[in-house]
């Protein structure tokens, strides 16, 4: 064989440094594919399934708020599988009031959220509330949207938020036999109701999607709730209607399904709690229980 000539040095030190050029190409090339795959999973993956029926996600919020992490945490759950509960501190003899964690995990419930803000005495809703036989509060203010469950005739949906300025409550109201009223957030045509403002606090809230699944709110980060629902309608959510139940450190939300476990409490409000340092899960007359129906 005729000896190998090896090319000159300057040559092998071009072909080095392009095969080192090409190398790092490759690898960085890898590495950016591998991001934008992350990436897209990441967005893809935003709900999690907890079990048959129940997804949990958590979206970060279009706009970043003053404080905490701008995170949008809701629980959905399909009325297939799961029904409401409304939890009255006015309906035992003590009139106890306690935290949603303690409410849900006293009555085995899967989850629970704040049913609705609470008058002065501390017991009764600030507008009508009934469940059954008991009536918490019997005024019917003037705000607009009603949540209905525990239909008379289980031909008709399971739950429903029913908008006042779109539909006869008064006929309605006979339909079911658990009513809690509060403040409107999207309106029966899918329209942000509330005013632009500057006041902002933690909020949670309820609502219904465009599948009647139940959605229950949670969002630590203060907002203004004007601008709270108009990125609650630019998330990929399909969100029909919603109501606001509370504010500030009082909004809670809690999930257990015995596996996984959260539990979401607020904290901010203008003008009395402007902070995000709120730790303690207060104590609350009137919860919404999410329970698994038994089959």
């Amino acid at each position: 064989m005729g000896k190998v000539r090896k090319p000159p040095k300057s040559m092998a030190d071009s072909l080095q440094t392009r095969n080192r050029n090409f190398l790092i190409f490759v690898l960085f090339y890898f590495i950016g594919t591998g991001i934008s795959f992350a990436d897209s999973s990441e967005k893809a993956a935003v709900w999690k399934n907890l079990e048959p029926g129940l997804d949990i996600g958590f979206f970060a919020a279009p706009k970043k708020s003053i404080l905490g992490d701008s995170v949008i945490r809701i629980l959905r759950a399909d009325t297939g599988f799961f029904e409401l509960k409304l939890l009255n501190a006015s309906s035992s003899p003590n009139k106890k009031r306690y935290s949603v964690k303690k409410w849900v995990k006293q009555n085995s419930l899967v989850a629970g959220i704040n049913a609705s803000m609470y008058q002065k005495n501390r017991i009764s809703s600030v507008s009508f509330m009934k469940t059954g036989k008991h009536a918490n509060s019997t005024w019917v203010s003037k705000d607009k949207t009603i949540l209905a469950f525990d239909p008379v005739d289980k031909k008709i949906p399971a739950v429903k938020i029913i908008d006042r300025e779109c539909e006869d409550f008064s006929s309605l109201r006979k339909q079911y036999a658990s009513l809690i009223q509060s403040i409107r957030m999207v309106s029966c045509k899918g329209e942000n109701v509330w005013s632009p403002q500057k006041k902002m606090w933690s909020t949670a809230a309820v609502g219904i999607d465009h599948q009647e699944r139940v959605v229950f709110i949670h969002v630590r980060s203060p907002y203004s709730t004007h601008d709270l629902i108009n990125m609650l309608l630019q998330l990929p959510i399909g969100l029909k209607q919603a109501m606001y139940v509370e504010g500030g450190a009082d909004a809670q939300l809690y999930i257990n399904t015995g596996k996984e476990e959260h539990e979401f409490i607020g904290s901010y409000s203008s003008g009395s709690r402007e902070h995000d340092e709120n730790t303690f899960s207060r104590p609350i007359p009137n919860v919404l229980g999410l329970a698994r129906i038994k089959k």
